[in-house]
């Protein structure tokens, strides 16, 4: 991969100890000059075929290739989120249409999580439970929101977080590239501070490492090492499915940054704001009025006092 001053990724994959072949795929697109850049950005993406459908392996690449290609078609278009989804959803029609021309009883899906750097900003949209972290100053939090049954049991308060890790169907997705004519898939804006690292990831890699883990490995190792020993990690508790991981740091101008090189801004000035003061005359009647309240409310307390005093002895 090209390693710009800007922007540095590493992408890793690794089959586990219980499959016998990997669904997960990876990839990117780099920008080869200023131009590209500025109308594209950089992509990368982390894609996982679903387990138990048919050629889970083929529908991840396929549509991770197809999704970058329909984002470099769509160049004239300025909101990169939008191209994204755009992208996706194009590589969902191009994957069911090749179920359809393979055999139309196969099925074939794919989680993906995928990520755009431009101008400052990450537009992450992922679809499925594949996820997208940011990691900054040592912490970490996700950016994306499984599309899981249990990550829809603890948002109703079904579950806890606790039993969601344990719950039997822990595995069950709700939406993916591939299963229905138009999947869900969310869009989130990021603003990047310099120093941050995107963090992508397969369910493979989760399902064993903690986020605190994740936030340790990256705030003491170096992105090569950290890939390397996250990976070793959910091996040596399981491995249980396919482990992939994207890691991008971000070392360019914040968007704050860029917009205020981009424009002159006009010095700043402070609102004057007129304050009306009262008159003497005015203070002296208002304080007249109250005065005048104050012995009709103590006459009329006066009166109810006696009528109930009269009231009682009749």
């Amino acid at each position: 991969m090209n390693n710009s001053e800007q922007i540095t990724a590493i992408l890793r994959t690794d089959t586990g100890l219980v499959r016998d072949h990997n669904e997960d795929f990876v990839s990117y697109w780099e920008p080869g000059s200023p131009e590209e850049e500025a109308r594209h950005g950089w992509l990368y993406i982390v894609a996982d075929g679903v387990g138990g459908a048919d050629a889970g392996e083929v529908a991840s690449k396929l549509s991770s290739e197809s999704t970058i290609s329909h984002y470099l078609e769509d160049s004239e278009s300025p909101d990169l989120g939008q191209r994204l989804l755009n992208a996706m959803q194009a590589a969902n029609t191009d994957l069911r249409q090749h179920v359809l021309e393979r055999n139309a009883n196969s099925r074939m899906a794919t989680t993906m999580v995928a990520a755009v750097i431009h101008e400052g900003r990450a537009y992450i949209a992922n679809v499925g439970d594949s996820r997208g972290y940011l990691w900054r100053n040592g912490r970490i939090h996700q950016v994306t929101k499984d599309q899981s049954l249990v990550a829809k049991l603890v948002e109703e308060g079904a579950i806890t977080e606790e039993e969601a890790h344990f719950h039997p169907r822990r595995n069950v997705i709700l939406y993916s590239l591939g299963s229905e004519r138009s999947p869900k898939i969310d869009l989130f804006e990021q603003p990047l501070e310099t120093g941050d690292i995107l963090f992508l990831c397969s369910d493979g890699l989760t399902r064993h490492v903690t986020d605190e883990e994740i936030a340790y490995v990256l705030s003491q190792e170096t992105m090569d090492a950290a890939c390397t020993n996250l990976i070793r990690k959910a091996n040596e508790r399981g491995g249980e499915d396919n482990i992939s991981v994207a890691l991008i740091r971000f070392d360019g101008e914040t968007a704050v940054a860029q917009t205020s090189a981009r424009k002159t801004t006009a010095p700043q000035t402070q609102p004057i704001v007129a304050t009306r003061h009262r008159p003497p005359q005015e203070l002296v009647a208002n304080r007249s009025m109250l005065w005048l309240y104050t012995v009709i409310l103590g006459m009329v307390q006066t009166l109810l006092i006696f009528l109930v005093w009269f009231l009682l002895r009749v």
